[in-house]
């Protein structure tokens, strides 16, 4: 690649990635020997010349390689690539952060994305006055949620390693010394040689305890310090537009990890109490390290600045009576507010947990009164912020105590919400056990569905618990309910944000509702239910239905309906603020029906619940269940939102983070800060602006998009449930079985997948599924069955004149149809990375030549009818021509990802050959981890 090739704007981002490569190479040599060097520097240039189409022989130049290597020689080359597509990575980051910051310097219009054009854009639709966004601000909530599904493949020292080489190259763009520049170089080479020396996998299966750490080192990286940014960029911004609104703390941060139990045996009650202590134990040390400094830093002496009566009198409560502070009443009150902190992480964390300091020379050892809650602590730090404000202090509080107040208002004790999740078959075995050793009734499950809800209506009536301390239960009874249990607990310590939202897997009936309604009151979480008086201390977490299939989808807003018209929900709603969640899921209706059905169908639940709940005036929140592909709902956030249909966001929504995508969105501060960023400002746009999504002739594209989808839908069940020999192919021609053996998750990847006879693309689970398509190149979740059916449709017109028409049509529907245009470039996206050619290579691990010939050939058709369609449509002859940003970066990524997959399928041969070697086993999961971290959005 040469220079050339790179625009002037581009030329930094060029020079780091070579920049970066170079002591990458320099490393392997150094550590690895000049003939291992040679053959990788001599690979990656074949494989830049057969990306950019100068030498098409480069695939043969691979394999010729690849058998003149030894084992240890190729685990060292895969290593290699795999460090490269890191390196560029981080470069590529650096750039992104560079380029916004020069637009910053320069003045620039306000980019999309940003709240500074989310403002502009009320302002020019006169939706900007101070009454309206105020009222948003107090009714919103918008919250990210990380998941831990088991698509990230990078291990914590890997993702510290490259933190730390991200900062020394961004330091780099600064004026620097040239000993200054030696010293950043030399620690350079040290992380990259650092990273060669360190494993790259995990040794063993991640645990329920990895995953809530490598959550955690998301918010010291990034959310601690810039969610409480975020908000002042907001209030900034708003004052600049002349809005003087106040920001309650609408925007918080939600969990699924320790919490999520659905398919995963190793969630308890305990790995719930882990997370809940684990995300205290840090929120504790930021705030009494932050209350620490403010210590040192207000050193405001009474006799020179006055304070207010309420700060004196947080001063004389304070432990501190040092004859050095007697006329320094913030310190004073600093060390009374730290010994209160304290006090609380002891009692509800224990002794020791997390580290004190001394309340300072003179202090008495007494025991502080521990805070009731955090907001008693935000409090005490208004009183500070407040007579700051009334004795010219008010700049004072701008470096770390207004941002210190802003984490205590969004964070609390608790850190993040951990929402609890089951699947509704495990709650249904669990009330069944529980009525029949109760004697009520003998056959629960055997029941229908009108009788179900009878009973349990009638159970959770009654005072009495079914549960009986003189019965032996189940170890499934005693570990849900010890898991609810635990959720009690927890409120109790940390407040009712803690745990408030519990999320039921496979929702298909009223009942699969109503059951942990009733488990929630065996565990003392919900008290006077459904018919009785609701005890607003004891009204229990939110039951949130997830609804996944394409059957699920259609059914939705019918089981909401009902469950709204049960005796006593009414009261349960009210106690919830008038507020239901409802969680739609992508992945498992992309995999029942298509990308496009998948779509579709999620689209028509939400504007059919959106009806139901403003009908019955209760405030819907939509918790869209994204993962990191297009097929799981991914994409750029920004365009997401604003996609949703007609009075869907209305400034409640939540979303999931997951996998591999949160390293790539939150573990570079600057980016983090710019993502949360686009989620506030996309939600303030949907929400109140003028609903582009909703143009003139949406009833003509709705009708459109039902034909598309149904064709749709067809061509893909047609593929993959119907055509004879796919099942086999997927599980050939994909990695599926070498994923399910990589230590990238602490729950199983498939029900059952080790017994090839019982092997089903049912059993399969959705994240895997997707991620196995994009370890070999086709995606075919992100775009399957678009191309047949806009074929079959322009094809079915009686005339050249109606197919023209038609075509017309379907450019109206891009160009002015927030939904379809989403749907487009997401698939444009998908297609840019898909690669026919190296996916054919793969496709030579199937051993019938019958079922690899048929079933390559059907999905090659069906990518070249997309690609067509695509075009016919918006016109564009290139992927990605209306996205230069991530056009240029799979221009960079590529070089690097065509020898990892080239040697995953030499590598999987000779594995399933019968070849046993640790190496040989080692190789394969470093492909997997290198052609993830190519493709950036792959779980």
């Amino acid at each position: 690649m040469t220079p050339s090739r790179f625009s002037d704007k581009d030329r930094p981002l060029f020079d780091d990635i070579r920049y970066l490569g170079r002591l990458l190479g320099e490393v392997i040599r150094e550590q690895e020997g000049e003939e291992v060097f040679t053959t990788i520097e001599t690979i990656r240039k074949s494989a830049v010349k057969f990306r950019h189409g100068d030498d098409i022989n480069a695939p043969l130049e691979f394999e010729e390689r690849w058998h003149a290597l030894s084992l240890d020689q190729t685990v060292c080359v895969v290593r290699a690539f795999s460090y490269f597509s890191h390196l560029a990575n981080i470069a590529e980051d650096r750039h992104r952060n560079r380029r916004h910051r020069i637009h910053d310097l320069a003045g620039s219009t306000s980019q999309p994305g940003t709240i500074a054009h989310a403002l502009d854009r009320l302002v020019e639709a006169n939706a900007a006055a101070t009454p309206v966004l105020q009222q948003f601000f107090n009714d919103a909530l918008i919250v990210p949620v990380l998941t831990a599904h088991p698509t990230e493949v990078q291990r914590k020292s890997i993702l510290d390693g490259q933190h730390d080489i991200a900062r020394l190259l961004a330091e780099r763009d600064q004026p620097l010394t040239a000993r200054e520049r030696l010293q950043n170089e030399s620690l350079l080479r040290a992380r990259v040689t650092s990273l060669w020396q360190t494993r790259m996998l995990r040794d063993s299966r991640l645990t329920v305890a990895d995953e809530i750490e490598n959550a955690l080192s998301f918010y010291r990286a990034t959310f601690l310090e810039e969610i409480p940014a975020l908000y002042a960029d907001i209030e900034e911004a708003l004052v600049e537009h002349g809005i003087d609104a106040r920001l309650p703390p609408f925007f918080q941060m939600g969990s699924w990890i320790g919490g999520d139990r659905d398919g995963n045996p190793n969630v308890t009650g305990e790995t719930l109490e882990n997370a809940i202590t684990r995300q205290a134990a840090v929120i504790f040390e930021h705030y009494l390290e932050q209350v620490h400094k403010l210590g040192a830093e207000l050193s405001v002496s009474n006799l020179l600045a006055g304070a207010s009566d309420e700060l004196k009198a947080l001063a004389e409560a304070s432990p501190d009576h040092s004859p050095h502070r007697t006329d320094e009443p913030y310190r004073r009150a600093l060390i009374g507010i730290y010994t209160r902190l304290g006090a609380s992480a002891r009692v509800r964390l224990g002794e020791g947990v997390v580290p004190l300091r001394s309340a300072g020379p003179g202090a008495p050892k007494i025991r502080a009164t521990p805070y009731d809650d955090s907001s008693e602590f935000v409090r005490d730090l208004h009183v500070l912020i407040d007579s700051l404000t009334e004795h010219h202090g008010a700049s004072l509080a701008t470096p770390r105590l207004s941002p210190l107040t802003r984490a205590a208002e969004v964070f609390g004790f608790h850190l993040a919400s951990i929402d609890l999740r089951q699947s509704s078959d495990i709650h249904e075995a669990v009330i069944a056990e529980l009525l029949r050793r109760a004697g009520v009734e003998s056959d629960y499950a055997a029941l229908s569905e009108g009788d179900k809800l009878r009973v349990l209506l009638a159970e959770l009536s009654q005072p009495r618990l079914l549960r009986s301390p003189y019965v032996e239960y189940s170890d499934l009874v005693r570990s849900e309910l010890g898991v609810l249990e635990q959720a009690r607990v927890t409120r109790e310590k940390f407040g009712a944000r803690a745990v408030r939202n519990y999320i039921i897997s496979h929702t298909e009936t009223v009942s699969d509702l109503v059951e942990v309604m009733l488990l929630q009151k065996e565990a003392g979480l919900l008290q006077g239910a459904l018919g009785n008086p609701v005890d607003p201390a004891r009204a229990g977490l939110m039951v949130i239905p997830l609804f996944e299939t394409i059957p699920d989808l259609r059914n939705a807003s019918h089981i909401m309906r009902d469950l709204l018209a049960l005796p006593g929900i009414d009261a349960i709603i009210e106690n919830q603020g008038n507020e239901q969640e409802v969680m739609l899921g992508y992945s498992d209706s992309n995999k029942d029906g298509g990308f496009l059905t998948s779509n579709w169908e999620l689209y028509r639940a939400e504007l059919a619940l959106v009806s139901l709940f403003n009908e019955r005036g209760i405030t819907l929140r939509l918790f869209h269940g994204r993962g990191g592909t297009v097929g799981r709902g991914g994409g750029p956030t920004y365009q997401a939102i604003l996609s949703q249909p007609p009075g869907t966001v209305d400034g409640q929504i939540r979303l999931t983070e997951q996998g591999e995508v949160i390293a790539s969105k939150f573990g570079n501060p600057d980016i983090g800060r710019r993502n949360l960023e686009t989620v506030v400002a996309a939600t303030l746009e949907a929400s109140l602006l003028p609903h582009g999504n909703a143009p003139s002739q949406l009833p003509d594209f709705e009708e459109v998009m039902q034909t598309l989808s149904d064709a749709a839908m067809a061509s893909y069940r047609a593929l993959v449930y119907e055509t004879p020999g796919f099942t086999e192919y997927f599980f050939s021609s994909t990695p599926i079985a070498e994923i399910a053996e990589l230590n990238i998750g602490s729950r199983p990847a498939s029900r059952k997948l080790q017994d090839p006879k019982q092997r089903k693309i049912e059993d399969l689970r959705a994240i895997p599924w997707g991620f196995s398509w994009g370890q070999c190149r086709l995606l075919l979740t992100g775009w399957y069955g678009f191309g047949s059916a806009v074929a079959g449709w322009l094809e079915a017109s009686e005339s050249n004149i109606e197919r023209e028409r038609r075509l017309a049509l379907l450019r109206k529907m891009h160009k002015g149809w927030p939904f379809f245009s989403n749907l487009l470039s997401n698939m444009d996206m998908v297609l840019a990375k898909t690669d026919l050619i190296v996916a054919s290579r793969y496709a030579t691990l199937v051993t019938d030549t019958k079922v690899r010939t048929q079933i390559f050939d059907q999905i090659s058709i069906e990518w070249k009818r997309t690609a067509a369609a695509l075009y016919e449509i918006t016109g564009n002859s290139e992927r990605l021509s209306d996205n230069s940003l991530l056009a240029r970066s799979l221009r960079h990524r590529f070089p690097y990802l065509d020898p990892l997959n080239e040697l995953q399928v030499a590598l999987i041969k000779r594995y399933r050959a019968g070849e046993e070697n640790a190496r040989l086993r080692r190789g394969i999961h470093l492909t997997i981890n290198g052609i993830a971290a190519g493709l950036r959005n792959t779980g």
